[in-house]
């Protein structure tokens, strides 16, 4: 316990550090922000390069652990490149860049808390998913906070569509490189999509509680112009068998409208996971739009993917706006401290 407090003092005096001066002012979104401060010009140069303004002004929510001119100067020399060699290299650029980008919002005290239950499990920290498809791993030494050994330096920049980490390092991905003489692999087919989130779904005829759940919600406007989203899909069979095991009625459900977005939201995550994706992060936390709140991905022996405790039953089913996988039970998000 005395490890989680002395996080929580340190985490209060950094979110201090960069409490906005006027608290009554929208915020902007990660890519305004970063455009208006200065120690991320080199940062936004690059996203700029490769292309991601446009994605880091999206929805979202994203999480952006966004490393500092100085790292972007140190890691140039490190590589022995630069910096024109780097904006030049779009691929590498936009591989790194989305390894900075987490799915969700994970404010300083999730960060914390999930801290504290690692190490309660004697774990050294925990893995998240990025939006590059692999996982960075968040750790501490009791006094500072680390994602892949850079050390998070100011938190809780709070962006419109999101929120911001400063960090003193850039961290690299495991880097996409072809053998010299190696064939390209052929990318795997997939059917053209023929309609949005909701639409697909519909057109299935076996998430129609979903359908119903999300209308009730209010969630179907941004379900179907919102994304691009990964959406872990029960199937009606799952709905009723979660709700029997529950105890509960379909109507008394849909009844409770901040439940019912909780559970959705807990189910979508703000950024496109295919199965191949989802494979590779097992053992990691892939965030929601539930602001906290993160899946555990684990794939067994036998190859089966698990998301939580539901397993994945049918994949990349493809939408214009993202990619559904069924899951065979609904995820309940423990909601016991926030209502």
């Amino acid at each position: 316990m005395r490890k989680f407090s002395l996080l929580l003092v340190l985490l209060a005096l950094l979110v201090a550090a960069v409490a906005p001066v006027n608290a009554q002012d929208e915020p902007q979104s990660i890519a305004a922000i970063a455009a208006g401060n200065p120690d991320f010009a080199t940062l936004v140069a690059a996203a700029q390069a490769a292309g991601l303004v446009e994605a880091l002004d999206q929805t979202g929510p994203y999480t952006v652990f966004a490393p500092t001119n100085d790292a972007f100067a140190a890691a140039i020399a490190a590589l022995g490149t630069t910096p024109e060699e780097l904006l030049g290299n779009t691929d590498l650029l936009t591989q790194v860049l989305l390894y900075h980008v987490v799915p969700g919002t994970f404010m300083a005290e999730d960060v914390a808390g999930a801290l504290a239950m690692s190490a309660e499990m004697e774990m050294d920290g925990f893995s998240i998913a990025t939006a590059n498809g692999q996982a960075a791993t968040i750790s501490t030494d009791g006094t500072n906070i680390f994602i892949d050994g850079a050390t998070i330096v100011s938190t809780d920049i709070v962006a419109s569509n999101g929120v911001i980490h400063v960090i003193d390092a850039v961290i690299l991905p495991e880097l996409a490189t072809e053998e010299p003489g190696a064939e390209a692999t052929e990318e795997p087919t997939m059917e053209e999509p023929t309609g949005s989130i909701p639409e697909v779904a519909a057109a299935a005829g076996t998430f129609s509680t979903l359908l119903a759940a999300a209308q009730a919600a209010g969630l179907v406007d941004a379900l179907t112009n919102g994304g691009p989203y990964t959406v872990f899909a029960p199937s009606d069979e799952a709905f009723a068998a979660t709700l029997t095991e529950l105890g509960l009625t379909a109507e008394a459900v849909l009844a409770d409208t901040e439940l019912l977005t909780a559970i959705l939201t807990y189910h979508v995550v703000s950024f496109p996971f295919y199965s191949e994706d989802v494979v590779g992060l097992n053992g990691a936390y892939i965030g929601t739009l539930l602001p906290g709140y993160a899946l555990a991905i684990t794939v067994d022996e036998n190859g089966n993917v698990f998301v939580n405790d539901a397993q994945v039953v049918a994949v990349d089913i493809a939408a214009t706006n993202g990619v559904i996988h069924v899951i065979d039970s609904v995820l309940i998000p423990d909601l016991s401290e926030d209502m």
